[in-house]
């Protein structure tokens, strides 16, 4: 049987069914190239982007874009298809949205990093070294734990609320009115505005503003509690 088989031209060994062949080196490439893939943007959303955020999210979809762009880059790399097919049908993809409010710009920019990602891991090939490949996904990876660790660009919160003690508004009790916020609220406040205020029911709508990484953290058996507020 093995002498048989080894007569046989390499075609037709690959031929099993349809003439497609089962089995092909290509994957091997794909195994490796989707390892790496995945290792880099398991750092980049979880320990760079879910460690300032906390938010979860947009990870089952950081993850599920990643690895669909990943593998229909890969597939389609396979396929002799000319610019306007290619074109063509990433436009289709392009039709495609999720219709639900509207992503914050932050998140945005970690989607369009995993999916740069993923297109990146599966187009390589033999013009691009693994130095090149390694060089690039490292940059991508630096560069964003680098700015989520500069306090210029950590993600400040804001919740809005409505407080009745107009009386400290006024500019010679803003410490007691910073104060008196911080022990009501448990915040660590980096900042405040004054927005309507209503003399007729004595209160003033007042923006809270902080930084979740200056926060006092719960305690162990505490379960997870967070505030639905928009970022800026």
């Amino acid at each position: 049987m093995n002498t048989v088989l080894a007569l046989l031209p390499e075609s037709e060994m690959s031929r099993e069914l349809l003439e497609v062949p089962v089995f092909d080196d290509d994957i091997f490439k794909l195994l490796f190239r989707y390892l790496v893939n995945i290792i880099v943007v398991t750092v980049i959303v979880r320990f760079i982007y879910y460690k300032h955020s906390s938010s979860k999210d947009c990870l089952f979809t950081f993850f599920m874009i990643n690895t669909m762009v990943f593998f229909i880059c890969f597939t389609l790399k396979k396929f002799d298809l000319g610019l306007g097919m290619a074109l063509g049908l990433f436009a289709i993809f392009g039709i495609l949205r999720y219709r639900t409010s509207t992503i914050p710009i932050k998140e945005m920019t970690y989607l369009f990093m995993v999916i740069g990602v993923g297109v990146i891991n599966s187009l390589a090939n033999k013009k691009m070294s693994y130095m090149e490949l390694a060089f690039t996904n490292l940059t991508v990876m630096g560069l964003a734990a680098v700015l989520e660790n500069i306090s210029l660009f950590k993600s400040e919160m804001r919740e809005t609320i409505v407080y009745e003690k107009v009386d400290l508004i006024r500019p010679e009790n803003h410490a007691e009115l910073v104060a008196d916020l911080e022990k009501r609220t448990g915040l660590k406040l980096s900042r405040l505005e004054l927005g309507e205020i209503n003399f007729l029911r004595d209160t003033v709508s007042i923006d809270l503003y902080y930084y979740p990484h200056e926060q006092a953290r719960p305690r162990e058996d505490c379960i997870e509690v967070t505030m639905r507020t928009p970022r800026e």
